[in-house]
């Protein structure tokens, strides 16, 4: 199979598809990979490496459309993009459609198989690829909010641990999955009093068993919500439904029971926010305010720091690279019904329930094309 790299033009992404070493494991599999001229080198990695890897350097994103028959990326493709998306090809990446109606739009006229990382599953259910970018939005939630917690960013001016005889901010984290777990382990880590709310008894019991003594978990209802806000400092939105778009936990009206000055880290803007006054924001101007509070609002929060996230992404996803390279998608998603969870739209259809259902349009199941 023919793979295209492209470089990522989304606003701050400095993260790329694959590493060196992942090109070179495809690469002695028998097939040929052209990757985009620098596009691995805001993640450290040079054109000479990936040439080194068994790659070819092809000098435009025009070029590697052009020529591949899948095309790994990191996140969705952008308006500048659309038209180098054609029937037949594959295009493998985080897609999150349920929130951009504009993207789905165009990968139905395209013609293309969109196979959306964020919705391949493993037999228990879990969501593998986007696990590793999942751990590191949730560590980095807790750093982002910790800065703009600082007066000169327009927070409170709060440390989060506080010092001898001044006690800790308090940080309520929404949803106790993975980016939950991840950014209650920084927030403890630093001092701070932390709470996680979910709706799983279950979830919260096995927090509860393992996290430490400043770490409490909490029944996430709204009036549960609402009696903690007064107290909050920084308020962590880490709330997935696989594919569908995210549930408002925190309204505009329920603003008004924060302080000035506190801040609001919304992870799950990318599926359309758990912060009613949510919009997805860009490394680049990263926050704003509503009634005095501070909402960050980033919507590719690992790209801040790509060599990391490029590695950790590498690994998760390079066994599905294999199989959709060596079987082509039909016959790689007949044997693997996981990544056939993945399949979001082919042929100009939508093959995955919950984006049909975010805008109220037909789902065909993808056994029936």
């Amino acid at each position: 199979m023919i793979i295209g790299i492209p470089k990522e033009i989304k606003n701050n992404e400095n993260r790329v598809a694959i590493t060196p070493s992942g090109v070179k494991e495809v690469v002695k599999r028998g097939h040929t990979v052209y990757v985009q001229r620098t596009a691995g080198e805001n993640s450290g990695f040079s054109d000479a490496e990936y040439a080194a890897a068994g790659a070819e350097i092809l000098p435009s994103i025009e070029e590697v459309y052009r020529r591949a028959e899948m095309i790994l990326k990191v996140k969705e493709p952008i308006a500048q993009e659309y038209p180098l998306v054609r029937s037949g090809q594959t295009l493998f990446t985080y897609f999150h459609f349920a929130s951009e109606e504009t993207l789905l739009n165009a990968m139905l006229k395209s013609g293309a198989t969109c196979i959306a990382y964020e919705t391949v599953e493993t037999r228990d259910r879990t969501l593998p690829l986007l696990i590793p970018m999942s751990e590191v939005a949730g560590r980095m939630s807790v750093q982002e909010g910790a800065k703009y917690l600082e007066k000169p960013q327009g927070g409170k001016g709060i440390l989060l641990g506080g010092v001898p005889g001044v006690k800790p901010a308090h940080i309520l984290i929404l949803g106790g999955g993975v980016v939950g777990y991840h950014a209650a382990l920084v927030a403890a880590g630093s001092g701070a009093s932390v709470t996680i709310a979910d709706i799983s008894l279950p979830r919260l019991r096995y927090l509860d068993s393992i996290m430490p003594a400043n770490v409490q978990t909490l029944y996430s209802s709204t009036h549960n919500i609402e009696h903690e806000l007064p107290h909050v400092d920084l308020a962590i939105g880490a709330v997935l439904i696989p594919g569908a778009k995210t549930p408002h936990l925190l309204t505009r009206n329920m603003l008004k029971l924060l302080k000035k000055g506190s801040v609001l880290v919304d992870v799950a803007i990318d599926q359309g926010g758990c912060f009613e006054t949510s919009h997805p924001t860009t490394h680049t101007e990263p926050i704003y305010e509503v009634d005095g509070i501070v909402h960050y609002c980033v919507a590719n929060i690992p790209g801040a720091v790509p060599y990391t996230s490029t590695l950790a992404l590498t690994n998760a996803t390079l066994p599905y690279v294999f199989k959709l390279a060596d079987q082509g998608w039909r016959e790689a998603c007949k044997s693997d019904a996981g990544l056939k969870a993945g399949v979001n739209v082919t042929s100009g259809k939508i093959t995955y329930p919950e984006v049909a259902k975010a805008f109220g349009l037909t789902y065909e199941p993808l056994d029936n094309i």
